[in-house]
């Protein structure tokens, strides 16, 4: 990172392991901005594509203090919306499956997994996100364990913290 860039905390995790409650958290707790995968993934098939999309437009210029910003990804439409600008001036958080990878890992100053069993992790995000989830879980499930293969995000997190309580 660029002396005086503000710090980037990473917090991976598979869906419904706590990543979105623990992000909110840190980033009130740290003034900081925070920046959910769950706007940036292009589609049921883009956990890859933003992982990318994040590490170019977000987290490589924001290293270095140059202006950093990100495309929306419109889940009603099924496509890509405006983009949305990173302050600068303030931490930066981002949270989902797919932010820690070994570069990302490399421009923050924390890298955090979240870890759940399987069972609650499904009841939690079928609760939260529903039928339209529900039809899609062993898709995004395989992108998951994809990511977790090809970078083991949980062996370079420096911290892994249970998502049992939801903090």
């Amino acid at each position: 990172m660029a002396s005086g860039a503000p710090p980037i905390i990473l917090i991976d995790g598979r869906s419904g392991a706590g990543k979105t409650t623990i992000g909110r958290e840190l980033a009130a707790r740290e003034g900081a901005t925070l920046l959910s995968l769950d706007d940036v993934y292009p589609g049921w098939d883009g956990l890859e594509a933003a992982e990318h999309h994040v590490l170019v437009h977000v987290l490589r210029p924001f290293a270095v203090g140059a202006p950093a910003r990100y495309r929306r990804w419109d889940w009603a439409r099924a496509s890509p919306a405006d983009w949305g600008d990173i302050d600068g001036d303030r931490p930066l958080v981002i949270e989902g499956c797919g932010a820690i990878g070994p570069e990302a890992r490399r421009l923050a100053a924390r890298a955090i997994w979240v870890e759940l069993d399987d069972v609650e992790r499904r009841r939690r995000a079928i609760d939260r996100d529903g039928d339209v989830f529900a039809a899609q879980w062993e898709r995004w499930a395989r992108q998951e364990e994809w990511h977790a293969r090809r970078h083991r995000p949980r062996e370079l997190a420096g911290e892994t913290v249970s998502g049992s309580s939801g903090r």
